[in-house]
Parts: C-alpha cells; sequence; structure tokens
C-alpha cells in the first residue's frame, strides 16, 4: 500500500493540522523524501509532534519511516517493461485507457515541475555562447531528436549525440564551462550517458536533467532537474512527459531569443523554398 492508499484510507479520522501535513505529503512528496520534520511541519503551519502523530497514525515508525515509504514511492511510480508485460491486459477500451494514462502523465509532470528549475534550465539554453548537447538515452533518442532538432531552429550550436558509449564520450570530451547538456533517460538509466554527464559535471557545463525521479542518478548530476511521469498504458514507458517538457524548453527559448530566433527560422525558411525541400500544398 501506498502512501497515498494509507492517507485516502484514513483522511476522516485526520484532526486538521494532520490534513495540512498529509497535504504537503500528497502535493510535494520530494521534499518529504528529502526532507526533515522540521522543514513539513513549517511547510504544513504546524508542530513537529503532529508529523510524527501523523507517521504513526499512518502505520510508520516515525517519521523516518514515513519517508522511507515516500522514497519507495517515487522510486516504485514506474514498472519495469518486464514487470508489467505480465499483467492481463485491462479490457476495456485501449483508446480510453491510453488517453487516461497520457492525461495522467502530462497533468503529473506539470502540476508538480519545479518552476525555478525550469526557468533556469531555459536560462541556460538561452545562453548565446552556450553550445548545446543533447544527449538521451537509447529509448528516448525519438524524442531527444524532435527537442534538439527544435532548438537548433532556434539558435545555432546544438548537436544530438547518440551513439556507442566510445562516440558518446568522444563527443563530450570536448565540452567546455559555457556549454550545456540535457541529458533525457527513464529507469533503466543507460550508463554510457551516465558516464558522459560525469565528464560534463567535471568540465563545469550545466547539466539539465530531464528524468523520471528526483532519485535518478542524472538528479545527483544536474543543476537542474526536470521529473516527468512516465507510466505507459502498455509495457514500455511513455515519452509524452518528456516531450511536454522539451516543448516548454523550446517555448522557453523562443520567447527568450525571439528577435535573433526569428531571423533564422526566416533564413531557414528561405533556404528550404530554395532548394525545394518543403512543399507547402
Amino acid at each position: 500500500m501506498t502512501v497515498r492508499d494509507r492517507l485516502e484510507a484514513r483522511r476522516d479520522h485526520l484532526t486538521p493540522s494532520e490534513r495540512r501535513v498529509a497535504g504537503v505529503v500528497l502535493d510535494d512528496p520530494e521534499a518529504v523524501a528529502f526532507g526533515t520534520v522540521a522543514a513539513l511541519a513549517k511547510r504544513a503551519g504546524t508542530g513537529g509532534a503532529t508529523v510524527l502523530r501523523l507517521s504513526e497514525r499512518l502505520g510508520y515508525e516515525g517519521f523516518v519511516g514515513l519517508q522511507s515509504a515516500v522514497r519507495a514511492d517515487l522510486t516504485g511510480r514506474l514498472r519495469l517493461a518486464s514487470e508489467r508485460i505480465r499483467q492481463p491486459a485491462a479490457h476495456d477500451d485501449l483508446a480510453a485507457r491510453t488517453l487516461t494514462t497520457e492525461l495522467e502523465n502530462l497533468a503529473a509532470t506539470f502540476e508538480h515541475v519545479d518552476r525555478d528549475a525550469l526557468g533556469r534550465a531555459v536560462a541556460a539554453l538561452a545562453g548565446k555562447r552556450a553550445r548545446v548537447v543533447v544527449l538521451p538515452g537509447g529509448a528516448s533518442v525519438g524524442v531527444a531528436r524532435q527537442v534538439s532538432d527544435e532548438l537548433a531552429l532556434l539558435r545555432p550550436g546544438v548537436a544530438l549525440v547518440t551513439g556507442s558509449p566510445l562516440a558518446i564520450a568522444a563527443r563530450i570530451a570536448d565540452i567546455r564551462s559555457n556549454d550545456v547538456v540535457v541529458a533525457i533517460d527513464l529507469r533503466r538509466y543507460d550508463s554510457s550517458v551516465l558516464d558522459a554527464v560525469e565528464l560534463a559535471v567535471d568540465a563545469h557545463a550545466t547539466v539539465i536533467a530531464i528524468t523520471d525521479s528526483v532519485l535518478s542518478p542524472l538528479a545527483s548530476y544536474a543543476d537542474a532537474t526536470l521529473v516527468v511521469a512516465a507510466e505507459g498504458s502498455g509495457p514500455f514507458d511513455s515519452h509524452l512527459g518528456v516531450l511536454g517538457i522539451g516543448n516548454a524548453l523550446v517555448a522557453g527559448v523562443a520567447a527568450k531569443l525571439r528577435q535573433s530566433a526569428t531571423e533564422r527560422i526566416d533564413q531557414i525558411e528561405a533556404a528550404w523554398r530554395s532548394t525545394g525541400a518543403v512543399i507547402d500544398s
């Protein structure tokens, strides 16, 4: 049973102050997972004794027990494909089930996104002196290509880096402190991506992580972590939340670089038309 399930089961028996603590637990589980009794009590406008009392009411051994359960919930949001495929298929409308799952992914992603981290990421990507490297894990290459291509329409110096560990390491070797690495990966995490991000950190580059949990190993390296919900309606992860965050980053960069981005897009459009690369009708 998750922390949310336990709170739902006991919500009618909670005092007003315990309800405030429960609200923080539900609205910002990351803060609970890495916070303290005092910090949680302050957020809820109550005392530490209320936090401890709620923890015990939920069946945990004090705040440490509650914190461990919240961390487990964060880590366990996504099941591996090898686990999902063994679950019996739901006997309902496939389109409706997929719509519900993906709407929940988008809602969870944007309701809980770290606004400050999103702003820092946009500012870094809009830096005119920065080169941008988009570095995806194997399953995220398709979405990463979309994000990379759109950023490249707005500004120069954008590269998508994929391939073998040797190829990735070679491309990352000349990363400098002014550069930005956008690392995109979901559980299970690609070791070559983690190794490349570690090289980027050593070079003092800015690292933006788009991943599925604050407990992701990418998050420990990142200057800005953007967490997405990625539950799939089938056995595999959904990348709709990743694409949504990518769209937000592209929109933010476009707004910051409006004049230069407009000129760049006009030049690219003119080149496309002169070479017959695109057909409007």
